[in-house]
């Protein structure tokens, strides 16, 4: 019976992992599409948004990216807040005149600070958030605009795609985890509604933006917003964000703990309205988002269970597991590329939200940012 109990662990554990990357998508490609239905109506005007925290090195790439979006759109509203830059952050920014309008923060005050900021002031009947190092192809505004067509339609994200995944083992372990992702986020556009953004690259009717404390990460707060209000948050494949990805380890997993953290920070106060979204809304939220989260819970409990089995077996087989485990994590650790880095860096991946998670859970989380020294 013991074993029994084992192996029914074993194998809820791997299903578990494997969950938001193979049995999900298999399920969201079986849904019927849910068409767009546009109407003819007048372009909506867009604000630009952005927050900056000592992001000097990527400011004149950057500058020169809105530079050429406002020349081809010039009723286009840029505004940016600099949140307490120690370097020549704000001063850049300031010195492009009338291209962006620039609010600078007292301090340290947080992304979703800055965020709620700059929307109070914004002006655009389409808010377009996106980050300080994150550059957008000529005709993003323009083909992003044009979704909004579909009056239903209450938010719109875009793709990111991401540079430089050869240059480190962590960097293509996360190009690969997000193309992924961005994968998933297609097919949920096309079965109805995207559950959550990221920071990289969407948009929302200004009519629908909420209300959020500083604490809570302001991405998936405001884009879940849309669905709370019965609005569609869709995803548009041809509206493309490029961001240099991180390369080192430990950039990554300080990432992945704050991102964590706040998201289930973010999860807590958005709860009560959660419980009120369709089931097949609920389905994908669940499957994307909290199963992912508590991956790190199962691939440690999975292990345990191996461990189990084996040791009941035999104590030789065991030995010889766990010696062959070490030895590969061993191989991954010292490796800059390869299967046995690329290994060690999805564990890591795993260990670091669920300890952004843990952290949450015991109160605390992470209102300000640094920007990783890797990318």
């Amino acid at each position: 019976m013991t074993d029994l109990w084992l192996g029914a662990l074993l194998i809820v554990s791997l299903v578990a992992v494997l969950w938001p990357f193979l049995f999900y998508p298999l399920i969201l490609r079986a849904l019927p599409t849910r068409p767009e239905q546009p109407v003819t109506v007048p372009v909506p005007t867009a604000s630009l948004l952005f927050c900056a925290y000592n992001e000097a090195d990527a400011m004149p790439e950057k500058l020169a990216n809105l530079a050429m979006l406002k020349g081809l759109h010039p009723t286009l509203e840029i505004l940016a807040f600099d949140d307490g830059s120690s370097d020549r952050t704000g001063d850049l920014i300031a010195a492009q005149g009338d291209l962006v309008t620039l609010i600078r923060g007292p301090g340290r005050s947080g992304k979703a600070h800055g965020m709620k900021q700059l929307a109070a002031r914004a002006r655009g009947d389409i808010m377009i958030f996106t980050d300080a190092n994150v550059l957008l192809d000529p005709d993003a505004i323009e083909r992003l605009l044009a979704r909004y067509a579909d009056p239903d339609i209450g938010g719109v994200l875009g793709s990111l795609h991401y540079v430089g995944q050869g240059e480190s083992a962590t960097a293509s372990v996360g190009s690969l985890y997000w193309r992924i992702e961005e994968r998933l986020k297609d097919e949920e556009s096309r079965t109805g509604n995207v559950l959550g953004a990221d920071g990289s690259i969407f948009s929302i009717r200004r009519s629908l933006y909420p209300d959020f404390p500083d604490s809570v990460l302001d991405d998936l707060t405001v884009s879940m917003a849309v669905v709370f209000a019965g609005k569609r948050l869709v995803k548009a494949r041809d509206v493309i964000a490029r961001e240099k990805l991180v390369t080192a380890r430990k950039d990554e997993y300080r990432r992945k703990v704050r991102i964590a953290a706040r998201a289930w920070h973010t999860h807590s106060h958005l709860r009560r309205q959660l419980r009120r979204m369709a089931v097949i809304d609920r389905f994908k939220y669940a499957s994307r988002k909290i199963v992912r989260w508590f991956g790190g819970l199962f691939i440690l409990t999975g292990a345990v269970a191996a461990g189990a089995l084996a040791m009941r077996v035999s104590p030789m087989l065991y030995m010889v597991g766990a010696l062959a485990v070490a030895l590969v994590i061993w191989r991954g650790i010292r490796a800059k590329s390869g299967p046995f880095a690329a290994l060690v860096d999805v564990l890591i991946a795993y260990a670091a939200t669920l300890q952004g998670v843990a952290k949450a859970m015991t109160g605390r989380t992470v209102t300000i940012w640094n920007p990783a020294k890797s990318r």
